[in-house]
């Protein structure tokens, strides 16, 4: 599939085709009931990223561009507007899963509407900054089939037949590298997106950071050896954890990562596949900051920051998950947000965020790149996030 990076150099519309079809693709192994369920506020159900994602493109191209469009249903400006505090009030978040109306196929017939309006659209000509609109709004919809794909895991593992999202779904096979730590020198390297490509406006400007001598693991954490931890009683010493990460294990009674279940005294972990034994060789993932961070303390070592991340990224193979940095998340030097309610887009949420880099198995082909910068609550574990090590 052509990635939406690299849409500047091709047809915009056959990628706009592309794009869409992969969300359809991605929902089709879900039954009606799948689309509609919100297990807890930070899970969105299947049918709200549906009307979401074709809001973005009524919202932001066809109602301000397209002369003579007309608006599918004016209340879907309340129910699929997201955070934009600009285009006007919504559903609070935790509400999502209380719209049992629009209908599945009703929200679906929205999509169809929209995306033949689109099609109109992009018969005529079209000016640079419209196409830039286009191409955010196709970034924005791929970060929305990630999020598809981590809250369809959260909605099926919660559900207590553990039933299996596909059979046909393929995780990628994970590589161990030998070697030792990887070591970079001390010195000024450039940190920022870098190119004529797109770019989210949080890779942006690129800057110089002075970095010090350090070493970072070539391999994530592997499942056995996270497991070592939860046999030394890592998740009951207080020693390693950040006080607040502290509080979070004993209120929440965490006793491993999530989707980690141990029957008849055999852990198993719940995939797309349903639910089974777990692959000790396989990464771990779906884990917090707080773990990240209680897990290198436990081994004395530490998380790389995203600088250190970024300067040596090309030393060592990413992508399998999201890797949690010791960085938070913060505007580059010369950040600024755009006008009006895209702005809004990152800008926003630079205060009480980790940033996480690299990318998962569940990231849409040619959605990453080095300087892309993924950001969570330290609390968060239904992302694909796993640990790589520094010193």
């Amino acid at each position: 599939m052509e990635a939406a990076e690299h849409v500047i150099s091709t047809d915009i519309a056959e990628c706009y085709v592309k794009v869409r079809k992969r969300t359809g693709q991605i929902c089709s192994p879900l039954q009606t009931e799948d689309y509609v369920v919100q297990p807890v506020v930070d899970v969105s159900p299947p049918k709200w990223h549906i009307g979401h994602t074709t809001w973005f493109f009524e919202t932001f191209i066809l109602k301000p561009y397209f002369m003579g469009y007309q608006e599918y249903n004016p209340d879907y400006n309340y129910v699929f507007n997201s955070y934009y505090e600009t285009v006007g009030n919504r559903v609070i978040r935790t509400d999502r899963g209380n719209l049992s109306r629009p209908t599945v196929i009703e929200v679906y017939r929205y999509r169809e509407y929209v995306d033949d309006a689109i099609a109109k659209f992009l018969c005529g000509e079209i000016a640079d900054d419209i196409k830039q609109l286009m191409i955010l709004g196709l970034n924005h919809e791929e970060q929305h089939q990630e999020l598809l794909y981590t809250d369809i895991k959260y909605i099926l593992g919660h559900n207590p037949l553990f039933p299996a999202y596909s059979n046909e779904y393929v995780s990628p096979k994970t590589e161990k590298t030998d070697g030792e730590f990887i070591k970079l020198n001390e010195g000024i390297y450039e940190i920022g997106f870098n190119g004529d490509g797109f770019c989210f406006d949080n890779e942006l400007n690129r800057h110089k950071v002075y970095l010090n001598a350090f070493e970072i693991s070539p391999n994530l954490v592997t499942n056995a050896e996270y497991l070592e931890f939860i046999n030394s009683g890592g998740y009951h010493d207080f020693r390693h954890w950040h006080a607040e990460g502290w509080d979070w294990v004993k209120n929440n009674k965490i006793e491993a990562p999530l989707y980690w279940h141990s029957i008849d005294e055999q852990w198993h972990y719940y995939t797309f596949h349903g639910l089974e034994l777990l692959n000790f060789k396989e990464p771990v993932c779906h884990i917090s900051y707080f773990e990240a961070y209680a897990y290198a303390t436990w081994k004395g070592l530490r998380l790389p920051t995203e600088f250190e991340w970024e300067a040596a990224a090309s030393k060592f193979k990413w992508g399998k998950s999201w890797e949690w940095t010791e960085s938070s998340y913060l505007p580059y030097p010369g950040f600024t947000k755009a006008p009006g309610a895209i702005g809004e887009y990152n800008g926003k949420f630079m205060v009480n965020q980790k940033v996480l880099r690299g990318a998962s198995e569940v990231t849409s082909p040619g959605h990453s790149r080095v300087t892309y910068r993924n950001f969570f609550q330290t609390h968060l574990r239904w992302q694909f996030t796993g640990i790589r090590l520094a010193k």
